[in-house]
Parts: C-alpha cells; structure tokens; sequence
C-alpha cells in the first residue's frame, strides 16, 4: 500500500476522471421514468434454492447461519450516473472452508538449458497458500411504503480468496466487502453466501437508502465520513463485481478503511467524503471550505487552519494528530508540538460552499489508545 499522505492527487487526478460523472437532475428524471416504466423480464442469478432461503428471513430480516455472516457497516460514494455502495461483514474464516490452494497447472517442457550448481542459484521459498471458493448471491429488493419489497436486481459472484498459510488463523473473524452501483432509492438488500454444492446457505439482510440529489438544491450534504489505513492504485477500474478481503475497491484504487475508528498515537486522520449540493463558479471552479477540529467533550483539542477545494466536492484530507501546546517557564512562553493523549474524541467537520452560501457540519467519533 502506498503512503497516505499521496492520496489527495491520486484521487484528485485520477478518480475523477473515470468515475465521478454528475449526478444530473435530468439523469434523475430519467431514472424516475423508469421506475414507472415495466421492465422487460430479467435474467435469474440465483438458484431457487438459494432464493428460498433469503425469502424465508426476508421479512424478520433474520439471517441463517449455516455460513454466519455480520454485515455491520455499509457506505456510499458516488458513481457515474449512480452511488457505489459498499456492505462490509464480517465472517469467520473457518465457515469460509480455507484449504491448501490448488496446485498450479505444469507448464510445458522448456528447452534444454545448461546445467547450473545448485550452490549458485538458492532456491526460492514459496509462501504456501490457502484457498477459500465460495458463491455470493445479492437480491436489492425496492422498499415502498405500504408495499412488499420488490425485487429490484439480483446479482451472482463467484469468489476465490487466497490467504499465506503462515499468517492464517481459522477463528479469527475477518472483514469481508462488496459493492454495487445503484440509483437512488429506499432498498434492502439480502444477501447469501454459500459452499460451492449450496450445501452450506448463510444468509445477512441490510436496509439502506441512497439519497436523491435534487434535494440537495439549496442544501449540502456528505456522503458517509469514513478514515483510510492505505491505498493502492489499480490498473484500471475492476469491469465485474468482486468480493474482497480486509479491502474495498473504488474507480482504480484499492482501499483499506479505518472502520473501528481506533488511531494511535502519532497517527493521521486520513478523512475522506464527498460533498453534494456544492455549486461551480462561472469558471467551472469550486469554492468549497472545509473546517476541521477535534474536541474532547466540549473542549477544543485540535483546530486546523481551513482548508479549500476547487477542483471538486471531493474531500480526501489528511489531518496530523498533534496539538500544539503552550509551555510556560521562566524564559517566557514557547509552543510545542505533541501527540493527541489516549481518550475518545469527536471529529468536527464544517463545510461551506461559498458560491451557494450552504454548509453542513458532520461529526465522527474516534478513539486514540
């Protein structure tokens, strides 16, 4: 993973680019005229079977636990004509049948070489790998006040995880993400993830709502604050959907969230949403300020000097943990840097358009060890 402190023009110059397209009021109409539109009949993804199982926890939202999974945290960023939207689970490496990882198919004879002393050349050690090979299944239902949930597209993911042998531990609990592009709306999503014979069928419900932008016309609003660890650029954008290990994907970048919101010492808040409702000047630039303070109940511990972003509402801001404390003695007064003391804190996040007038402020709690 690359040092975080290289995300803002990675992400600046590259993410957008090639994925954030506006979310337009017209494209919204167009969606809206769609939803009223009958839709031509869709291709099934999941195996009946399977289906059975999600529709019997469907409306308790009550998960089976032949493979128990915990989705326990989802977010949003938008997307070319829609929201990405990540689920993050948790699942217990054992329930996912990790076994030594197939051996890799013999390649054909090569031409004769000379002969070299195996004293000159070591020979290389392979990490040995574990393999997980399982199936996800996603159904988005449609949430309609008064209705039955509708099902809106239903989605099939065949996955292979690889893991070192070495650092494997059958009882931990890992973090386990996947995501999908849809419009906006009031959704649930039910999710299954299954043993390759569907022998073995575990089952997770989340509810969430994806927020129409044309209401955000004379206001601003973010999507969800979250905190990077890392990041690692791709090649290009993944073209298929994708279950993930301890990461999320995101147009061409790998990223590794902070989601326990645990920092320690000496560590970097690295703050990453997007703003919408944030209006371009006539020259097609931003003005969007964006004031950061860390308080400790209602005492101000740490306030940074404003920060600005014209390029666009996308805020991926790095901010250093220190303080600056002032030391007093008989030579007078000087200022000293530290890093913030262990304790629980809330980050305060004020934005203001300038070219519209709005703001928002957000809060996001976080603890030091």
């Amino acid at each position: 993973m690359k040092p975080k402190n290289l995300i803002i023009p990675v992400l600046v110059a590259g993410v957008l680019l090639s994925l954030l397209a506006p979310l337009s009021a017209s494209n919204q109409k167009d969606q809206a005229q769609n939803k009223q539109a009958p839709k031509p009949q869709e291709k099934v993804f999941i195996p009946k079977e399977v289906k059975a199982v999600l529709q019997e926890g469907l409306a308790a939202r009550q998960g089976r636990e032949d493979i128990p999974v915990n989705i326990f945290h989802s977010l949003f960023l938008p997307a070319q004509q829609n929201f990405q939207i990540i689920f993050f689970m948790k699942i217990k490496n054992s329930d996912l049948g990790y076994a030594p990882a197939s051996a890799t198919p013999a390649a054909a004879p090569a031409a004769p070489q000379p002969e070299v002393k195996p004293e000159t050349v070591p020979a290389a050690q392979e990490a040995a790998l574990l393999e997980a090979k399982f199936n996800v299944f996603l159904e988005f239902n449609r949430l309609e006040e008064g209705a039955e949930p509708q099902i809106f597209k239903e989605v099939y993911v065949p996955s292979t995880i690889q893991v070192e042998e070495a650092s494997f531990d059958a009882e931990k609990e890992d973090m386990y993400s996947i995501g999908y592009p849809l419009p906006f709306g009031h959704y649930l999503l039910a999710l299954a993830v299954t043993s390759p014979d569907l022998q073995k069928i575990g089952t997770a419900y989340c509810e969430f709502t994806l927020p129409d932008t044309s209401a955000f016309a004379k206001a601003l609003e973010t999507t969800p604050i979250f905190f990077i660890k890392s990041f690692e650029k791709m090649d290009g954008p993944e073209t298929h959907t994708v279950f993930h290990k301890e990461l999320f994907t995101y147009s061409f970048l790998k990223i590794v969230p902070n989601l326990d919101k645990i920092f320690a010492a000496g560590d970097t808040l690295d703050t990453f949403f997007y703003v919408f409702g944030a209006r371009p000047n006539e020259q097609q630039k931003y003005d969007i300020e964006v004031n950061f303070e860390v308080k400790k109940g209602e005492e101000i511990a740490i306030r940074w000097a404003p920060q600005t972003y014209d390029i666009s509402p996308l805020v991926s801001q790095p901010l250093p943990l220190k303080q600056t404390v002032i030391i007093k003695s008989q030579a007078g007064e000087r200022t000293e840097q530290r890093d913030l003391t262990a304790g629980n804190y809330t980050l305060v996040v004020s934005v203001s358009d300038k070219v519209s007038g709005n703001s928002v402020t957000k809060t996001v709690d976080f603890e030091v060890k």
